[in-house]
């Protein structure tokens, strides 16, 4: 195989490692940020739990001095009565107390209503927080591990890329210039092997004047179709498939 076909291969190697750890370093922010929201959910899971025992809890408490009220009001027709002479008086007043009897039975049954749904709330209440708090600490342990790998893909990362440049020095500026280029536009595919009269990039046929040369390994061959550059190895098969 040609030399520059060589140092070629072992750098688009270390250009392949280097996507790809790019492309899972692109991943991290992402899956951080999804971690804190599914978090930030089951927090806000929680804080609507207490916000509903709270508002029963208020609404508890203001049946609470509506029965308090409407018992002050039936001991002031109490009075009322008691201090009255007339009988139409004493009856209205009679009338006006019964009114505010069954206003309590209706605002106590709302009450036993509010109790219930109270007990409900707790619970409710209680099964948010352990949520809560068990989303809390499996976000914070898988976000600390990507913390790790993201440190550790940093540096596979620098070290990668520090000994692409060697490599990239040791062939010469011609093929170098040719293969960057390349990269930019085909990705880490752009040495590929000759397989059964067809590029291995772009898979398209090759003229048989393209395959000699590359067969020669004398120079760098590119494809005609898509510019890569061909290389053949003795393993591979030239003859073109039926």
């Amino acid at each position: 195989m040609l030399e520059t076909i060589e140092k070629l291969l072992i750098l688009q190697d270390r250009d392949r490692n280097i996507l790809r750890i790019q492309n899972e370093l692109a991943h991290i922010e992402p899956e951080r940020q999804a971690l804190k929201m599914k978090a930030a959910g089951a927090q806000s899971g929680l804080e609507s739990a207490k916000h509903r025992q709270m508002q029963i809890e208020s609404d508890r408490k203001k049946l609470e001095l509506e029965v308090v009220a409407k018992k002050q009001q039936i001991e002031k027709y109490a009075l009322q009565q008691f201090q009255t002479r007339k009988n139409d008086e004493y009856r209205a007043l009679a009338h006006e107390i019964e009114l505010c009897k069954e206003a309590i039975v209706k605002l106590e049954d709302q009450q036993l209503d509010l109790m219930e749904k109270a007990e409900k709330a707790q619970k409710d209440a209680s099964a948010a927080a352990q949520a809560a708090n068990d989303a809390k600490k499996l976000a914070d342990g898988q976000i600390a591990n990507l913390a790790t790998r993201e440190q550790n893909l940093q540096k596979e990362l620098a070290e990668l890329q520090s000994n692409r440049e060697q490599l990239l020095q040791a062939v010469d500026e011609s093929a170098r210039s040719r293969y960057e280029r390349l990269l930019k536009s085909k990705g880490g595919n752009v040495v590929v092997g000759v397989q059964h009269g067809v590029c291995g990039g772009c898979h398209m046929r090759l003229p048989t004047q393209i395959i000699v040369s590359c067969q020669a390994q004398q120079e760098l061959v590119t494809c005609i179709n898509c510019g890569r550059i061909l290389y053949y190895t003795r393993d591979m098969d030239l003859a073109v498939a039926e």
